[in-house]
Protein backbone atom coordinates (compact mmCIF):
# COMPACT_ATOMS: atom_id res chain seq x y z
CA UNK A 1 0.00 0.00 0.00
CA UNK A 2 1.61 3.84 -0.58
CA UNK A 3 1.33 6.45 1.33
CA UNK A 4 -1.80 8.24 -1.01
CA UNK A 5 -3.86 5.09 -0.23
CA UNK A 6 -3.32 5.08 3.50
CA UNK A 7 -3.65 8.70 3.50
CA UNK A 8 -7.70 8.34 2.04
CA UNK A 9 -8.45 5.28 3.95
CA UNK A 10 -7.31 7.33 7.18
CA UNK A 11 -9.83 10.15 5.80
CA UNK A 12 -12.73 8.10 4.90
CA UNK A 13 -12.53 6.83 7.90
CA UNK A 14 -12.67 9.85 10.17
CA UNK A 15 -15.49 10.63 8.09
CA UNK A 16 -17.13 7.32 8.68
CA UNK A 17 -16.66 8.28 12.59
CA UNK A 18 -18.08 11.23 12.21
CA UNK A 19 -21.57 9.16 9.99
CA UNK A 20 -21.67 6.58 12.69
CA UNK A 21 -22.07 9.03 15.91
CA UNK A 22 -24.65 10.86 13.71
CA UNK A 23 -26.57 8.16 13.38
CA UNK A 24 -26.09 6.98 16.60
CA UNK A 25 -27.53 10.60 17.92
CA UNK A 26 -30.53 10.31 15.29
CA UNK A 27 -31.59 6.89 16.47
CA UNK A 28 -31.87 8.13 20.07
CA UNK A 29 -34.87 10.06 18.31
CA UNK A 30 -36.35 12.93 20.80
CA UNK A 31 -33.86 11.11 23.42
CA UNK A 32 -32.98 8.27 26.11
CA UNK A 33 -35.71 10.16 28.60
CA UNK A 34 -38.31 10.13 26.11
CA UNK A 35 -37.79 6.65 25.53
CA UNK A 36 -38.33 5.77 29.01
CA UNK A 37 -41.77 7.80 29.10
CA UNK A 38 -42.69 5.43 26.39
CA UNK A 39 -41.74 2.25 27.86
CA UNK A 40 -43.61 3.39 31.40
CA UNK A 41 -46.88 4.03 28.79
CA UNK A 42 -45.98 0.07 28.04
CA UNK A 43 -45.19 1.29 24.47
CA UNK A 44 -42.72 0.11 22.25
CA UNK A 45 -41.23 2.71 20.40
CA UNK A 46 -40.95 3.34 16.53
CA UNK A 47 -37.72 1.82 16.00
CA UNK A 48 -38.41 -0.83 18.29
CA UNK A 49 -41.57 -1.40 16.31
CA UNK A 50 -39.86 -1.77 13.48
CA UNK A 51 -37.28 -4.33 14.60
CA UNK A 52 -39.73 -6.50 16.25
CA UNK A 53 -42.30 -6.08 12.90
CA UNK A 54 -39.31 -7.43 10.70
CA UNK A 55 -38.02 -10.38 9.54
CA UNK A 56 -35.31 -11.89 12.20
CA UNK A 57 -31.91 -11.07 10.87
CA UNK A 58 -33.20 -9.54 7.42
CA UNK A 59 -31.93 -6.14 6.04
CA UNK A 60 -33.87 -2.73 6.65
CA UNK A 61 -32.88 -0.24 4.63
CA UNK A 62 -33.77 2.97 6.20
CA UNK A 63 -34.32 6.24 4.39
CA UNK A 64 -34.41 9.36 5.24
CA UNK A 65 -32.24 8.78 8.47
CA UNK A 66 -31.24 12.53 8.27
CA UNK A 67 -34.31 14.41 7.10
CA UNK A 68 -34.26 17.65 8.62
CA UNK A 69 -30.80 17.26 11.05
CA UNK A 70 -30.22 21.28 11.99
CA UNK A 71 -33.38 21.92 11.13
CA UNK A 72 -36.14 23.28 13.18
CA UNK A 73 -33.91 24.07 16.09
CA UNK A 74 -35.63 26.90 17.27
CA UNK A 75 -37.84 24.32 17.95
CA UNK A 76 -36.05 22.16 19.89
CA UNK A 77 -35.64 20.38 16.21
CA UNK A 78 -36.67 17.31 15.04
CA UNK A 79 -34.46 14.26 14.58
CA UNK A 80 -35.49 11.98 11.70
CA UNK A 81 -38.19 14.40 10.50
CA UNK A 82 -40.13 12.34 13.58
CA UNK A 83 -40.63 9.69 11.36
CA UNK A 84 -38.56 6.17 10.54
CA UNK A 85 -39.17 5.32 6.78
CA UNK A 86 -36.82 2.40 4.68
CA UNK A 87 -37.47 -0.84 2.93
CA UNK A 88 -38.08 -3.95 5.14
CA UNK A 89 -38.78 -7.71 5.17
CA UNK A 90 -41.96 -9.16 7.07
CA UNK A 91 -43.01 -12.87 6.97
CA UNK A 92 -40.64 -12.94 3.97
CA UNK A 93 -42.53 -10.05 1.76
CA UNK A 94 -40.57 -6.85 1.29
CA UNK A 95 -42.33 -3.88 1.81
CA UNK A 96 -42.20 -0.10 2.84
CA UNK A 97 -42.52 0.36 6.71
CA UNK A 98 -43.55 3.94 8.17
CA UNK A 99 -43.35 4.74 11.76
CA UNK A 100 -44.21 7.64 13.53
CA UNK A 101 -41.37 8.66 16.56
CA UNK A 102 -44.00 9.54 19.12
CA UNK A 103 -40.58 10.29 21.36
CA UNK A 104 -40.17 13.69 18.87
CA UNK A 105 -42.58 16.55 19.68
CA UNK A 106 -45.27 13.52 19.96
CA UNK A 107 -44.79 12.32 16.55
CA UNK A 108 -46.28 15.85 15.46
CA UNK A 109 -45.66 16.41 11.50
CA UNK A 110 -43.07 19.45 10.62
CA UNK A 111 -43.05 20.40 7.21
CA UNK A 112 -39.98 17.59 6.41
CA UNK A 113 -42.14 15.04 7.97
CA UNK A 114 -44.58 15.43 5.70
CA UNK A 115 -42.07 15.61 2.76
CA UNK A 116 -40.37 12.17 3.94
CA UNK A 117 -43.71 10.64 4.49
CA UNK A 118 -44.44 11.10 0.86
CA UNK A 119 -41.23 9.73 -0.31
CA UNK A 120 -42.15 6.66 1.52
CA UNK A 121 -45.20 6.42 -0.24
CA UNK A 122 -43.37 7.01 -3.58
CA UNK A 123 -41.20 4.08 -2.97
CA UNK A 124 -44.37 2.07 -2.30
CA UNK A 125 -46.05 3.25 -5.99
CA UNK A 126 -42.75 3.45 -7.68
CA UNK A 127 -41.96 -0.06 -6.89
CA UNK A 128 -45.55 -1.18 -6.24
CA UNK A 129 -44.42 -2.69 -2.34
CA UNK A 130 -47.37 -3.21 -0.08
CA UNK A 131 -46.95 -0.61 2.79
CA UNK A 132 -47.29 -0.79 6.31
CA UNK A 133 -48.25 2.32 8.35
CA UNK A 134 -47.58 2.43 12.66
CA UNK A 135 -49.12 5.34 13.43
CA UNK A 136 -48.38 7.03 16.66
CA UNK A 137 -48.48 11.00 15.90
CA UNK A 138 -50.54 14.06 17.51
CA UNK A 139 -51.13 15.24 13.89
CA UNK A 140 -49.80 19.07 12.44
CA UNK A 141 -47.32 20.70 14.69
CA UNK A 142 -49.60 23.91 14.53
CA UNK A 143 -46.89 26.49 14.53
CA UNK A 144 -45.97 25.54 10.96
CA UNK A 145 -49.29 24.40 9.56
CA UNK A 146 -48.95 27.03 6.72
CA UNK A 147 -45.89 25.34 5.29
CA UNK A 148 -47.50 21.46 5.98
CA UNK A 149 -51.10 22.29 5.30
CA UNK A 150 -52.73 23.75 2.07
CA UNK A 151 -49.97 23.08 -0.77
CA UNK A 152 -49.76 20.39 -3.45
CA UNK A 153 -46.76 18.46 -1.74
CA UNK A 154 -48.41 18.97 2.19
CA UNK A 155 -49.40 17.39 4.58
CA UNK A 156 -52.76 16.16 2.13
CA UNK A 157 -51.14 14.71 -0.31
CA UNK A 158 -50.41 11.22 1.62
CA UNK A 159 -53.86 10.65 1.19
CA UNK A 160 -54.54 11.72 -2.26
CA UNK A 161 -52.01 8.61 -2.21
CA UNK A 162 -53.85 6.44 -0.17
CA UNK A 163 -56.36 6.60 -2.61
CA UNK A 164 -53.79 6.00 -5.66
CA UNK A 165 -52.48 3.38 -3.62
CA UNK A 166 -55.36 1.61 -3.19
CA UNK A 167 -56.52 2.11 -7.07
CA UNK A 168 -53.12 0.62 -8.18
CA UNK A 169 -53.93 -2.53 -5.59
CA UNK A 170 -50.75 -1.53 -3.84
CA UNK A 171 -51.80 -3.44 -0.13
CA UNK A 172 -52.09 -0.65 3.19
CA UNK A 173 -52.26 -2.10 6.47
CA UNK A 174 -52.40 0.68 9.36
CA UNK A 175 -51.56 0.10 13.17
CA UNK A 176 -53.14 3.31 15.58
CA UNK A 177 -50.71 2.42 18.16
CA UNK A 178 -50.80 6.14 20.15
CA UNK A 179 -52.34 9.18 18.98
CA UNK A 180 -53.91 9.39 15.76
CA UNK A 181 -55.84 13.00 15.04
CA UNK A 182 -57.48 15.08 12.80
CA UNK A 183 -56.93 14.59 9.19
CA UNK A 184 -54.31 12.26 10.41
CA UNK A 185 -56.97 10.30 10.97
CA UNK A 186 -57.92 8.93 7.28
CA UNK A 187 -54.20 7.82 6.77
CA UNK A 188 -55.34 4.36 8.42
CA UNK A 189 -59.24 4.20 7.62
CA UNK A 190 -58.32 4.74 3.98
CA UNK A 191 -55.87 1.69 4.35
CA UNK A 192 -57.00 -1.76 3.57
CA UNK A 193 -56.81 -3.08 7.05
CA UNK A 194 -56.47 -0.81 10.59
CA UNK A 195 -55.86 -1.94 13.55
CA UNK A 196 -55.68 -0.81 17.05
CA UNK A 197 -53.60 -1.10 20.49
CA UNK A 198 -56.19 -0.97 23.31
CA UNK A 199 -55.80 1.90 25.86
CA UNK A 200 -52.93 3.44 24.21
CA UNK A 201 -54.15 4.17 20.84
CA UNK A 202 -56.81 6.36 19.89
CA UNK A 203 -58.15 8.16 16.66
CA UNK A 204 -60.55 11.07 16.06
CA UNK A 205 -61.33 14.03 14.02
CA UNK A 206 -60.88 16.54 17.44
CA UNK A 207 -59.70 15.27 20.48
CA UNK A 208 -61.89 16.32 23.99
CA UNK A 209 -61.05 19.56 24.71
CA UNK A 210 -61.64 20.46 21.06
CA UNK A 211 -64.69 18.94 21.33
CA UNK A 212 -65.92 21.23 24.79
CA UNK A 213 -64.94 24.01 22.84
CA UNK A 214 -66.05 23.13 19.65
CA UNK A 215 -69.93 21.65 20.76
CA UNK A 216 -69.63 22.06 24.18
CA UNK A 217 -69.88 18.43 25.10
CA UNK A 218 -67.40 16.76 27.49
CA UNK A 219 -66.04 13.33 26.90
CA UNK A 220 -62.79 11.62 27.54
CA UNK A 221 -60.70 10.45 24.64
CA UNK A 222 -60.72 6.98 25.68
CA UNK A 223 -64.77 7.00 25.04
CA UNK A 224 -64.28 9.38 22.46
CA UNK A 225 -62.12 7.19 19.83
CA UNK A 226 -60.42 4.70 21.95
CA UNK A 227 -59.99 1.37 20.70
CA UNK A 228 -63.46 -0.43 22.44
CA UNK A 229 -65.34 2.70 20.58
CA UNK A 230 -64.33 2.00 17.42
CA UNK A 231 -63.57 -1.77 17.28
CA UNK A 232 -67.53 -2.26 18.67
CA UNK A 233 -69.23 0.94 18.33
CA UNK A 234 -68.05 2.33 14.87
CA UNK A 235 -66.33 0.04 13.15
CA UNK A 236 -64.13 2.11 11.88
CA UNK A 237 -61.18 0.24 12.79
CA UNK A 238 -60.90 -3.69 12.37
CA UNK A 239 -59.49 -5.36 15.76
CA UNK A 240 -58.32 -4.07 18.76
CA UNK A 241 -55.04 -5.91 20.41
CA UNK A 242 -53.91 -6.05 24.01
CA UNK A 243 -49.97 -4.26 23.24
CA UNK A 244 -47.98 -3.34 20.95
CA UNK A 245 -45.65 -6.61 20.12
CA UNK A 246 -49.69 -8.28 19.68
CA UNK A 247 -50.78 -5.84 16.92
CA UNK A 248 -47.04 -6.05 15.24
CA UNK A 249 -47.49 -10.04 15.47
CA UNK A 250 -51.12 -10.02 13.62
CA UNK A 251 -49.87 -8.09 10.98
CA UNK A 252 -46.98 -10.60 10.25
CA UNK A 253 -50.06 -12.85 9.95
CA UNK A 254 -51.65 -10.68 7.15
CA UNK A 255 -48.42 -10.49 5.13
CA UNK A 256 -47.79 -13.66 5.74
CA UNK A 257 -50.70 -15.10 3.44
CA UNK A 258 -50.01 -11.84 1.11
CA UNK A 259 -49.76 -13.54 -2.25
CA UNK A 260 -46.74 -12.76 -4.73
CA UNK A 261 -46.27 -10.05 -6.74
CA UNK A 262 -46.15 -9.84 -10.42
CA UNK A 263 -42.42 -9.20 -11.65
CA UNK A 264 -40.65 -6.63 -13.71
CA UNK A 265 -38.14 -9.86 -14.99
CA UNK A 266 -34.77 -8.32 -14.56
CA UNK A 267 -31.95 -11.03 -14.66
CA UNK A 268 -30.38 -12.21 -11.48
CA UNK A 269 -27.28 -14.69 -11.28
CA UNK A 270 -26.14 -16.19 -8.17
CA UNK A 271 -24.51 -13.44 -6.29
CA UNK A 272 -20.90 -13.23 -5.99
CA UNK A 273 -18.60 -11.42 -3.67
CA UNK A 274 -15.93 -8.60 -6.11
CA UNK A 275 -13.07 -10.18 -6.44
CA UNK A 276 -11.07 -7.19 -5.28
CA UNK A 277 -11.19 -6.46 -1.65
CA UNK A 278 -14.18 -4.17 -0.84
CA UNK A 279 -12.57 -2.45 2.18
CA UNK A 280 -9.91 -1.36 -0.52
CA UNK A 281 -12.43 1.64 -1.11
CA UNK A 282 -11.16 3.53 1.59
CA UNK A 283 -7.85 3.92 0.06
CA UNK A 284 -8.92 4.04 -3.17
CA UNK A 285 -11.25 6.56 -2.97
CA UNK A 286 -9.67 10.15 -2.48
CA UNK A 287 -11.41 12.38 -0.05
CA UNK A 288 -9.94 15.71 -1.91
CA UNK A 289 -12.39 16.87 -4.09
CA UNK A 290 -9.58 17.67 -6.93
CA UNK A 291 -7.39 14.49 -6.74
CA UNK A 292 -7.72 12.18 -10.02
CA UNK A 293 -8.20 8.28 -9.48
CA UNK A 294 -9.00 5.37 -11.64
CA UNK A 295 -13.22 4.54 -11.51
CA UNK A 296 -12.75 1.75 -12.52
CA UNK A 297 -10.69 0.88 -9.06
CA UNK A 298 -14.16 2.21 -7.69
CA UNK A 299 -15.98 0.01 -10.22
CA UNK A 300 -14.28 -3.63 -9.82
CA UNK A 301 -14.67 -3.47 -5.82
CA UNK A 302 -18.31 -2.52 -6.03
CA UNK A 303 -19.34 -5.91 -8.84
CA UNK A 304 -19.56 -9.34 -8.39
CA UNK A 305 -16.04 -11.24 -9.49
CA UNK A 306 -14.98 -7.63 -10.18
CA UNK A 307 -16.14 -8.01 -13.64
CA UNK A 308 -17.23 -6.01 -16.26
CA UNK A 309 -18.20 -6.19 -19.77
CA UNK A 310 -17.09 -1.97 -20.74
CA UNK A 311 -19.00 -0.45 -23.30
CA UNK A 312 -17.25 1.90 -26.10
CA UNK A 313 -13.91 1.64 -23.61
CA UNK A 314 -11.80 3.35 -25.97
CA UNK A 315 -14.41 6.20 -26.87
CA UNK A 316 -15.73 8.92 -24.60
CA UNK A 317 -13.86 7.97 -21.71
CA UNK A 318 -14.64 10.65 -19.34
CA UNK A 319 -17.89 8.39 -19.17
CA UNK A 320 -17.28 4.89 -18.03
CA UNK A 321 -20.29 2.57 -19.57
CA UNK A 322 -20.21 -1.12 -18.42
CA UNK A 323 -22.75 -4.06 -18.07
CA UNK A 324 -22.35 -6.11 -14.47
CA UNK A 325 -23.63 -7.66 -11.96
CA UNK A 326 -24.36 -6.73 -8.45
CA UNK A 327 -25.21 -9.27 -5.71
CA UNK A 328 -26.49 -11.14 -8.93
CA UNK A 329 -28.74 -8.57 -10.13
CA UNK A 330 -27.70 -7.32 -13.98
CA UNK A 331 -26.79 -3.71 -13.98
CA UNK A 332 -26.04 -1.18 -16.50
CA UNK A 333 -23.38 1.62 -14.69
CA UNK A 334 -22.71 4.40 -15.84
CA UNK A 335 -19.89 6.28 -13.86
CA UNK A 336 -18.00 9.20 -14.43
CA UNK A 337 -14.00 8.65 -14.76
CA UNK A 338 -12.41 11.07 -12.79
CA UNK A 339 -8.22 10.42 -13.98
CA UNK A 340 -7.14 12.53 -16.71
CA UNK A 341 -7.26 10.68 -20.15
CA UNK A 342 -5.89 10.74 -23.25
CA UNK A 343 -8.16 10.42 -26.66
CA UNK A 344 -6.74 8.52 -29.61
CA UNK A 345 -6.37 12.32 -31.21
CA UNK A 346 -3.93 12.65 -28.48
CA UNK A 347 -6.49 15.18 -27.09
CA UNK A 348 -5.88 15.04 -23.07
CA UNK A 349 -9.57 15.40 -21.35
CA UNK A 350 -10.26 16.42 -17.74
CA UNK A 351 -11.79 14.08 -15.57
CA UNK A 352 -14.73 14.61 -13.86
CA UNK A 353 -16.22 16.66 -16.83
CA UNK A 354 -18.42 15.60 -19.55
CA UNK A 355 -17.48 16.09 -23.01
CA UNK A 356 -19.07 15.15 -26.33
CA UNK A 357 -18.51 11.91 -26.88
CA UNK A 358 -18.53 10.59 -23.37
CA UNK A 359 -22.38 12.30 -23.77
CA UNK A 360 -23.17 10.36 -27.22
CA UNK A 361 -21.66 7.26 -25.41
CA UNK A 362 -24.35 7.10 -22.51
CA UNK A 363 -26.69 8.31 -24.50
CA UNK A 364 -26.35 5.41 -26.68
CA UNK A 365 -25.95 2.50 -23.80
CA UNK A 366 -28.97 3.86 -22.10
CA UNK A 367 -31.04 3.12 -25.28
CA UNK A 368 -29.33 -0.72 -24.77
CA UNK A 369 -30.12 -1.00 -21.45
CA UNK A 370 -33.37 -0.34 -21.89
CA UNK A 371 -34.25 -2.60 -25.01
CA UNK A 372 -32.23 -5.55 -22.81
CA UNK A 373 -34.17 -4.19 -19.47
CA UNK A 374 -31.27 -3.69 -17.55
CA UNK A 375 -31.45 -1.40 -14.35
CA UNK A 376 -29.04 1.67 -14.64
CA UNK A 377 -26.81 2.53 -12.08
CA UNK A 378 -25.15 5.66 -11.82
CA UNK A 379 -22.21 6.60 -10.27
CA UNK A 380 -21.56 10.51 -9.64
CA UNK A 381 -18.33 12.16 -9.32
CA UNK A 382 -19.24 14.90 -11.72
CA UNK A 383 -17.67 18.63 -12.19
CA UNK A 384 -20.49 19.21 -14.91
CA UNK A 385 -20.14 19.45 -19.37
CA UNK A 386 -17.12 20.82 -21.29
CA UNK A 387 -16.99 24.33 -21.49
CA UNK A 388 -15.27 26.49 -23.91
CA UNK A 389 -15.16 27.25 -27.53
CA UNK A 390 -13.83 24.06 -28.57
CA UNK A 391 -16.75 22.49 -27.11
CA UNK A 392 -19.39 24.47 -27.76
CA UNK A 393 -18.76 24.49 -31.48
CA UNK A 394 -18.64 20.55 -31.54
CA UNK A 395 -22.35 20.68 -30.31
CA UNK A 396 -21.89 20.21 -26.25
CA UNK A 397 -25.40 20.97 -25.61
CA UNK A 398 -26.66 18.90 -28.67
CA UNK A 399 -24.85 15.81 -27.11
CA UNK A 400 -25.98 16.65 -23.37
CA UNK A 401 -29.28 17.09 -24.10
CA UNK A 402 -29.30 13.51 -25.87
CA UNK A 403 -27.71 12.06 -22.83
CA UNK A 404 -30.59 14.07 -20.43
CA UNK A 405 -33.48 13.08 -22.78
CA UNK A 406 -32.30 8.99 -22.81
CA UNK A 407 -31.74 9.34 -18.83
CA UNK A 408 -35.06 10.92 -18.26
CA UNK A 409 -37.22 8.64 -20.35
CA UNK A 410 -35.41 5.20 -19.49
CA UNK A 411 -38.02 3.06 -18.13
CA UNK A 412 -35.91 0.87 -16.32
CA UNK A 413 -35.79 1.76 -12.59
CA UNK A 414 -32.23 3.68 -12.28
CA UNK A 415 -30.49 4.08 -9.11
CA UNK A 416 -27.93 6.62 -7.98
CA UNK A 417 -24.64 6.85 -5.82
CA UNK A 418 -23.22 10.31 -5.06
CA UNK A 419 -19.33 8.95 -4.28
CA UNK A 420 -17.87 12.84 -5.00
CA UNK A 421 -18.78 16.00 -7.28
CA UNK A 422 -22.21 16.56 -8.04
CA UNK A 423 -22.03 20.17 -9.70
CA UNK A 424 -24.67 21.70 -12.00
CA UNK A 425 -25.76 20.32 -15.04
CA UNK A 426 -23.71 17.17 -14.29
CA UNK A 427 -25.63 16.18 -11.65
CA UNK A 428 -28.98 16.24 -13.96
CA UNK A 429 -26.59 14.48 -16.58
CA UNK A 430 -25.83 11.52 -13.98
CA UNK A 431 -29.51 10.58 -12.90
CA UNK A 432 -30.13 13.39 -9.79
CA UNK A 433 -33.17 13.71 -7.52
CA UNK A 434 -34.97 15.44 -10.70
CA UNK A 435 -34.87 12.56 -12.46
CA UNK A 436 -36.66 10.22 -10.45
CA UNK A 437 -33.89 7.66 -9.38
CA UNK A 438 -36.08 4.55 -7.44
CA UNK A 439 -32.70 5.09 -4.72
CA UNK A 440 -30.54 8.03 -4.30
CA UNK A 441 -27.92 8.04 -1.54
CA UNK A 442 -25.13 9.52 -1.16
CA UNK A 443 -21.35 8.77 0.34
CA UNK A 444 -19.88 11.01 3.07
CA UNK A 445 -17.53 12.65 0.47
CA UNK A 446 -19.96 13.74 -1.51
CA UNK A 447 -20.63 17.17 -2.24
CA UNK A 448 -23.88 18.55 -4.02
CA UNK A 449 -24.22 22.33 -5.41
CA UNK A 450 -24.16 24.79 -8.68
CA UNK A 451 -20.47 24.73 -8.25
CA UNK A 452 -17.32 24.02 -6.25
CA UNK A 453 -17.43 25.69 -3.18
CA UNK A 454 -13.66 27.78 -4.67
CA UNK A 455 -15.71 28.68 -7.43
CA UNK A 456 -18.98 29.73 -6.02
CA UNK A 457 -17.38 31.62 -3.07
CA UNK A 458 -14.97 34.18 -5.57
CA UNK A 459 -18.09 34.45 -7.75
CA UNK A 460 -19.56 35.31 -4.54
CA UNK A 461 -17.61 37.31 -2.93
CA UNK A 462 -17.13 39.42 -6.82
CA UNK A 463 -20.78 40.06 -6.38
CA UNK A 464 -20.95 41.32 -2.72
CA UNK A 465 -17.59 43.57 -3.58
CA UNK A 466 -19.11 45.21 -6.20
CA UNK A 467 -22.14 45.47 -5.02
CA UNK A 468 -20.69 47.22 -1.33
CA UNK A 469 -18.46 49.90 -4.14
CA UNK A 470 -21.79 50.78 -6.07
CA UNK A 471 -23.15 52.35 -2.40
CA UNK A 472 -19.94 53.88 -2.08
CA UNK A 473 -18.65 51.79 0.83
CA UNK A 474 -14.30 51.29 0.08
CA UNK A 475 -13.30 47.51 1.43
CA UNK A 476 -10.10 46.80 2.63
CA UNK A 477 -7.94 43.45 1.28
CA UNK A 478 -8.75 42.50 4.89
CA UNK A 479 -12.09 42.88 5.23
CA UNK A 480 -12.22 41.48 1.52
CA UNK A 481 -10.52 38.02 3.01
CA UNK A 482 -12.94 37.68 6.49
CA UNK A 483 -15.87 38.43 3.50
CA UNK A 484 -14.34 35.47 1.51
CA UNK A 485 -14.21 33.22 4.43
CA UNK A 486 -17.61 33.77 5.60
CA UNK A 487 -18.74 33.01 2.12
CA UNK A 488 -16.39 29.95 1.65
CA UNK A 489 -17.69 28.64 4.99
CA UNK A 490 -21.60 29.24 3.92
CA UNK A 491 -21.14 27.53 1.05
CA UNK A 492 -19.11 24.57 2.19
CA UNK A 493 -21.77 23.68 4.56
CA UNK A 494 -24.19 23.86 2.32
CA UNK A 495 -22.27 21.23 -0.15
CA UNK A 496 -21.95 18.24 2.65
CA UNK A 497 -24.17 15.47 1.76
CA UNK A 498 -25.64 15.46 5.51
CA UNK A 499 -27.03 19.04 4.48
CA UNK A 500 -28.63 17.48 0.93
CA UNK A 501 -30.20 14.34 3.04
CA UNK A 502 -31.46 16.99 5.49
CA UNK A 503 -33.57 17.90 2.96
CA UNK A 504 -34.17 15.06 1.18
CA UNK A 505 -32.24 15.81 -1.83
CA UNK A 506 -30.92 12.11 -1.37
CA UNK A 507 -32.14 9.22 0.85
CA UNK A 508 -29.35 8.66 3.08
CA UNK A 509 -25.65 8.85 3.61
CA UNK A 510 -24.24 5.57 3.55
CA UNK A 511 -20.78 3.99 4.31
CA UNK A 512 -19.43 2.79 0.77
CA UNK A 513 -19.69 -0.70 1.45
CA UNK A 514 -23.09 -0.55 2.16
CA UNK A 515 -23.13 0.32 -1.67
CA UNK A 516 -24.31 -3.10 -3.22
CA UNK A 517 -26.90 -3.53 -0.38
CA UNK A 518 -28.78 -0.65 -1.70
CA UNK A 519 -28.33 -1.09 -5.17
CA UNK A 520 -29.02 -4.80 -4.45
CA UNK A 521 -32.19 -4.13 -2.46
CA UNK A 522 -33.52 -1.44 -4.64
CA UNK A 523 -33.55 -3.75 -7.76
CA UNK A 524 -35.40 -5.97 -5.71
CA UNK A 525 -38.19 -3.26 -4.67
CA UNK A 526 -38.14 -2.62 -8.31
CA UNK A 527 -38.96 -5.96 -9.63
CA UNK A 528 -42.58 -5.92 -7.84
CA UNK A 529 -43.67 -3.53 -10.83
CA UNK A 530 -43.94 -4.65 -14.06
CA UNK A 531 -42.38 -2.58 -16.85
CA UNK A 532 -45.84 -0.99 -18.96
CA UNK A 533 -44.19 1.42 -20.50
CA UNK A 534 -42.29 1.68 -23.95
CA UNK A 535 -38.85 3.82 -24.16
CA UNK A 536 -39.30 6.57 -26.35
CA UNK A 537 -36.47 9.01 -26.38
CA UNK A 538 -38.97 11.64 -28.04
CA UNK A 539 -37.89 14.29 -30.73
CA UNK A 540 -33.92 15.93 -30.52
CA UNK A 541 -31.75 17.46 -32.81
CA UNK A 542 -29.02 15.23 -34.47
Amino acid sequence: MDVEFNRNEDQNKQLLFHLRKKLETVKLGGGKSRIAKEHEKGKLTARERIAYLTDENSEFLEIGAFAADDMYLEEGGCPSAGVITGIGYVSGKMCVIVANDATVKAGAWFPMTAKKNLRAQEVAMENRLPIIYLVDSAGVFLPMQNKIFPDKEHFGRQFRNNAKMSSMGIVQVAAIMGSCVAGGAYLPIMSDEAMIVDKTGSIFLAGSYLVKAAIGESVDNETLGGASTHCEISGVTDNKYSNDKECLDAIRNIFDKIGAPDQAGFDRAEPKKPLKIEEELYGTFPVDRVKPYDMHEVISRLVDDSAVDEYKKDYGKTLICATARIDGWAVGIIANQRKIVKTKKGEMQMGGVIYSDSADKAARFIMNCNQRKIPLVFLQDVSGFMVGSKAEHGGIIKDGAKMVNAMANSVVPKFTIILGNSYGAGNYAMCGKAYDPRLIFSWPTAQMAVMSGASAAKTLLQIKVASLKKSGKEITPEEESRLLQEITDKYNEELSPYYAAARLWVDGVIDPLETRKVISMGIEAANHSPITERFNVGVIQT
